[in-house]
C-alpha cells in the first residue's frame, strides 16, 4: 500500500472496501467466540471432560480479551496499526487451527485463549481505525457497519454451530471459520492503508483517561447497560421454556426474531445517532426498563412475549455502535485508550450481569433477573442524563 494515514488525517472519501473488510473480520471473531455455546456436549464427550469444563471455553476467551485490550495497545503503541490488525488476524487463524486439531483439553483451551487475544486486540483498535480511515460524516455509518458484522455473527453463531456440528462434527464447525479468516487477512493486506502508531505506550495514560469525568460517567452507564442486558438475555431460554412454555421450534423462531430485529436496529442506528445521540443513550435503556418489567407480567402470553423480545433485540443490538460513536465525539484523540476500556469493561459487564442474573434466577426465582435488569437499565439512563446535559467535550 502506498497510502498512509497519520493520527489526525480525515479522509475526504471513505474507503468502504476497508470498512467492509473490518466488518467481515468482526463477524469471524464473534462467530468464533460464541461457536462453543451450541457445541458443548460433543466437545465434552470427545475430549473426555464435563460440559462445565467445556463451557470455560467462553470464560477463558473473555479473560484474555480483557487482558489484551488493556495492555496490548501500550506494548504495541509504536507499531503500524495495519500490521497489528494483520497480526491479530493471524492469531485468529492459529486459534481456529488449534481448536480444530486439539488432541486434548489443554490444547483446546490454548486455542480458545488465542481467540481471546485476537478479540481483545482487534476490538480495542477497531474504533480508532474506523475514525482514522472514514470521513467525519461517515464515521457513525462505518461504526454501525463494523458492529453489524458482530450482530450478524451473534444471530447465526449458535444455530450455525449446531447445524454444522451435526453435519461435519464440532471440529469441522470450528474449521469453517479458518478459510474465512484467511480471506479476511488477504483482504486486509490489500485494502487497509498504513497507519503509523502514535507515541510510546503508557499504561498510565490509559488509566488516566478515567480522569475525564464525562468519559468515566459514560463508561459507568455503559457497564450498567450491558449488565442489564446480559442479566436478562442469558436466561431467556429457560424463561421461554418454563414460563412462556414454548416448544423448541417456536422458541428458535423467537430467538431468530430477536436477532433479525437486532440487525434491523443496527442498520438504522447510524442515521439516528447523527442528531439524536442523547436520545439513544437515555431513551433506549428507559424503554428496556419497561420491556423487562412487562415480561414479568406478560411472560405467560406467547404473542406478547415474542413482541416484547423482538423490540428488545431492536434496542439492545445497536447500542455498541452508539457507544463507539459517542467515544469518537468525547475522546477523539484517545480512541485507542478508549477502545481498550470499551472492550475490557464490556467483557466485565457481560460476566457480572450473567453471574448476578444466575444467582438471582436460582435463589429468588425466574422473575428476579428481569427486575434486576430493569433496575440497572434505569441507573444507566440516569447517569446518561447527567453526562449528556452539557455539550460534548474533548478529553
Amino acid at each position: 500500500m502506498d497510502m498512509t494515514y497519520d493520527m489526525r488525517t480525515e479522509t475526504k472519501t471513505t474507503p468502504w472496501s476497508a470498512v467492509i473488510c473490518m466488518m467481515l473480520t468482526s463477524f469471524v471473531l464473534v462467530a468464533s467466540e460464541f461457536m462453543p455455546v451450541s457445541l458443548l456436549t460433543p466437545i465434552a464427550d470427545e475430549l473426555g471432560i464435563t460440559a462445565g469444563q467445556a463451557g470455560q471455553a467462553i470464560s477463558i476467551s473473555g479473560f484474555f480479551a480483557v487482558i489484551t485490550a488493556l495492555f496490548s495497545n501500550v506494548v504495541l503503541a509504536g507499531f503500524d496499526r495495519r500490521m497489528v490488525i494483520l497480526s491479530y488476524t493471524i492469531v485468529l487463524v492459529a486459534s481456529g487451527l488449534a481448536v480444530t486439531f486439539a488432541p486434548n483439553y489443554l490444547v483446546f483451551m490454548f486455542g480458545r485463549a488465542l481467540i481471546g487475544v485476537s478479540i481483545g486486540g482487534y476490538w480495542s483498535l477497531s474504533t480508532a481505525i474506523i475514525a482514522r480511515i472514514a470521513s467525519g460524516s461517515d464515521v457513525p455509518k462505518a461504526l454501525a457497519m463494523l458492529q453489524g458484522g458482530s450482530a450478524l455473527a451473534a444471530v447465526i453463531a449458535a444455530p450455525l454451530g449446531s447445524f454444522l456440528g451435526g453435519l461435519i462434527g464440532w471440529r469441522g464447525a470450528f474449521f469453517v471459520v479458518v478459510p474465512i479468516a484467511v480471506v479476511a487477512f488477504a483482504w486486509q493486506a490489500i485494502v487497509l492503508p498504513r497507519m503509523p502508531g502514535g507515541q510510546g505506550g503508557s499504561l498510565g495514560r490509559t488509566f488516566s483517561l478515567m480522569g475525564n469525568r464525562e468519559f468515566a460517567l459514560g463508561m459507568t452507564a455503559m457497564i450498567l447497560f450491558f449488565m442489564g442486558q446480559f442479566a436478562l438475555s442469558t436466561y431467556l431460554r429457560p424463561f421461554l421454556e418454563d414460563i412462556t412454555r414454548l416448544g423448541v421450534n417456536v422458541l428458535s423462531l423467537v430467538l431468530l426474531g430477536i436477532g433479525l430485529a437486532g440487525l434491523a436496529g443496527t442498520s438504522l442506528i447510524s442515521s439516528i445517532l447523527r442528531a439524536h445521540m442523547a436520545h439513544v443513550l437515555i431513551g433506549f435503556p428507559v424503554v428496556l426498563v419497561i420491556i423487562a418489567l412487562a415480561l414479568v407480567g406478560l411472560g405467560s402470553f406467547a404473542f406478547a412475549t415474542a413482541g416484547l423480545l423482538v423490540l428488545w433485540g431492536l434496542l439492545t443490538t445497536p447500542v455498541p455502535a452508539a457507544w463507539t460513536t459517542w467515544m469518537t465525539r468525547v475522546i477523539p484523540d484517545h480512541l485507542e485508550e478508549g477502545g481498550a476500556w470499551f472492550v475490557a469493561l464490556i467483557q466485565f459487564a457481560i460476566t457480572s450481569g450473567a453471574f448476578a442474573g444466575g444467582l438471582l434466577f436460582d435463589s429468588a426465582g425466574w422473575w428476579s433477573p428481569f427486575v434486576f435488569s430493569a433496575a440497572v437499565f434505569l441507573a444507566s439512563a440516569i447517569i446518561a442524563v447527567i453526562f449528556t446535559r452539557s455539550p460534548y467535550k474533548n478529553a
